[in-house]
């Protein structure tokens, strides 16, 4: 079995190629560069040093979102041409799961953190039996707060990773309840390795789609729907009170 696994979702940009559960290469940048400079050139470099046929892929893994709106279009775009092109099947993996798939084989409950901005935070809660992940709190966009709440109620230690560790680890340290640390930094952030290992199990119980189908799972509207829709409002109470 062979996969490409791309993610762009947040501040990194990662590509990694795996072939019957072995990750020939991984390449991932987090660096002051837009997701469009990097993710193809990343990929062409690791396939050069590889000498690996891109036709002989099985499927294409991509983070789904949530995540940065033009991060997600990126990869989203990437793994599309690419499954359209080659022929190959897209296999969408949600951010989060992906993210916290870093800690596969922990005892400890996983909740990453990645910014949303506004206060917010893209996260859930996963726990492991060896390399399978049970999902305790699908991924949602949520208030910092809200998750806090979520990991004092689990009653179990938890290890937090993400871009949004930083942003939000005052609160954290100040409100988290029970015991808790924070995952060590080449752990800490998307790698397409750990997305390509979960989408080996999606691969094999058919959890895939044509190319054509794939869309990201934004999780919110964007800055630019939610102002449409507060004008299409406004206007509407405007009308209303004018009739």
């Amino acid at each position: 079995m062979k996969i490409l696994a791309l993610d762009s979702s947040g501040l990194v940009a990662t590509v990694a190629i795996l072939e019957d559960e072995t990750v020939l290469a991984e390449y991932t940048l987090n660096y002051k560069m837009t997701h469009s400079q990097t993710l193809l050139p990343m990929l062409d470099e690791i396939v050069k040093r590889t000498g690996f046929v891109m036709e002989d892929l099985d499927a294409i893994a991509v983070a789904a979102g949530p995540g940065s709106f033009t991060g997600l279009r990126i990869g989203c775009a990437t793994a599309k041409g690419l499954g359209l092109a080659l022929d190959k099947p897209i296999i969408p993996i949600p951010t989060v799961d992906g993210l916290a798939y870093n800690l596969a084989g922990t005892s400890s409950l996983v909740c990453p953190l990645m910014d949303a901005r506004r206060n917010q935070v893209y996260t859930g809660l996963y726990a492991f039996q060896g390399e399978q992940m049970e999902v305790c709190i699908p991924q949602k966009a949520v208030a910092i707060e809200e998750i806090i709440a979520d990991v004092n109620a689990s009653g179990r230690e938890v290890i937090f990773l993400g871009d949004g560790v930083p942003v939000q680890k005052d609160i954290l340290q100040r409100e988290v309840k029970v015991p808790f640390r924070f995952a060590p930094p080449h752990l800490s952030r998307q790698r397409a390795a750990a997305l390509g290992t979960l989408a080996i199990q999606y691969y094999k119980a058919g959890n895939m789609q044509h190319a054509r189908d794939h869309k990201p799972d934004y999780l919110r509207l964007s800055q630019a729907e939610r102002e449409r829709l507060e004008k299409e409002k406004h206007n509407e109470g405007e009308e209303n009170g004018n009739s």
